[in-house]
């Protein structure tokens, strides 16, 4: 096979070839007499899989190493590889698509949350919440955005299903709201923390991360109450902590 033979076969433009032959990522194949370099199958092979090792994120010196590993493994060994590479990716794809699939039929029934494209616990959550113009609800809704997608998140969001039918939710959002002025010693932090806390279920305590509440020690956590009013991350600072003492009982 000639270079714009091997490289259409492979999905690689003939400029990537002669990249890959610069690099030594690709042996040098034999030349005809004037010249011409003829490709084989095992060239074509070799190509395809520096493809997919870069389409997974592997820099080059990367793809040289597994190459190197696959070096001296039989042709059937390395299509074989080379075959698990691609249902991983058609695998992805597939993922990929349902995905976008859930979030294009939330789009024409008019659910899609505010917030944009967000996991189908996440939109199922936020699309429950009161209504409100509170300002510590736009806050929350944010930090739940921000939060999805963290390991063990989406167990959480589906524990957390019973506050959107709440009726005190909402007041306590407005309660929160009322310390947005108020200073960092306000006698009103404590009750509220306290009506907070208990408005969390059981089943949402049992969902957390071991490391759940204690990620307010982190950079999110205070990068989270930076957000808030000295007294409202007061509230929110003791919340979590009530909640990390629930976890450990």
């Amino acid at each position: 096979m000639r270079i714009g033979k091997i490289a259409a076969l492979a999905g690689v433009t003939t400029r990537a070839v002669r990249h890959y032959h610069h690099q030594g990522l690709l042996p040098e194949p034999p030349r005809l007499a004037n010249g011409y370099r003829v490709y084989g199958v095992r060239h074509a092979v070799v190509l395809a899989r520096i493809r997919r090792l870069t389409e997974l994120g592997l820099g080059l010196d990367e793809v040289r190493d597994v190459l190197a590993d696959d070096a001296g493994a039989e042709l059937a060994v390395v299509l074989r590889e080379l075959d698990a590479d691609l249902a991983r990716q058609e695998a992805e794809i597939q993922r990929r698509r349902e995905r976008l699939a859930g979030l294009l039929a939330q789009a024409e029934a008019g659910t899609l949350p505010a917030e944009g494209p967000v996991s189908p616990a996440l939109a199922e959550l936020l699309g429950g919440l009161p209504v409100t113009d509170s300002p510590s609800a736009a806050k929350d809704r944010e930090h739940l955005t921000l939060l999805a997608g963290g390991e063990g998140s989406e167990r959480v969001l589906e524990a957390m299903a019973p506050l959107t039918r709440d009726p005190q939710v909402v007041a306590l959002y407005e309660r929160l709201d009322e310390l947005a002025e108020a200073p960092r010693d306000d006698p009103r932090i404590g009750p509220l923390a306290d009506a907070l806390a208990a408005a969390v279920p059981d089943t949402v305590v049992a969902a957390i991360p071991a490391e759940g509440p204690a990620a307010a020690a982190g950079a999110y956590g205070e990068a989270m109450l930076a957000d808030f009013a000295p007294a409202q991350a007061a509230v929110v600072r003791r919340v979590m902590e009530l909640l990390a003492d629930r976890m450990r009982r």
